[in-house]
């Protein structure tokens, strides 16, 4: 089997996370996060769905990492987010971080909305 090394032209890959912290791009961040297109940094939760529908023209999907367990996000944030052309897609905070890697290298429009494990 041939290995390839995957490379990220653009965006910000998660290097890391644990209990409470993700690391991306070599930067550490503490606490939910939200990573876009041309930022990322701190985020205020699911009551705060502006730093993706401020940059929806530049994302197809936004993969929601809900902490170590799968859980039901808010229906407002959903909502905001479709309305705004942003397709929504939960899962589990660790699969939520490959799952955007694997795009991203692939160079797709994505975000991620993540809480800490």
């Amino acid at each position: 089997m041939q290995l390839s090394e995957i490379t990220f032209d653009s965006g910000r890959p998660v290097d890391g996370y644990g209990p409470n912290f993700f690391r991306i791009a070599g930067e550490v961040f503490e606490g939910m996060v939200a990573v876009l297109p041309q930022s990322c940094g701190p985020w205020s939760g699911f009551e705060d769905s502006a730093p993706f529908v401020a940059v929806a023209k530049d994302l197809d999907v936004v993969f929601v990492g809900t902490g170590a367990n799968i859980a039901h996000i808010p229906a407002e944030f959903r909502t905001a987010l479709e309305t705004a052309g942003i397709g929504v897609e939960i899962m589990n905070s660790p699969t939520a971080c490959r799952t955007y890697n694997i795009l991203l290298s692939e160079g797709r429009r994505i975000g991620l909305a993540l809480l800490p494990v």
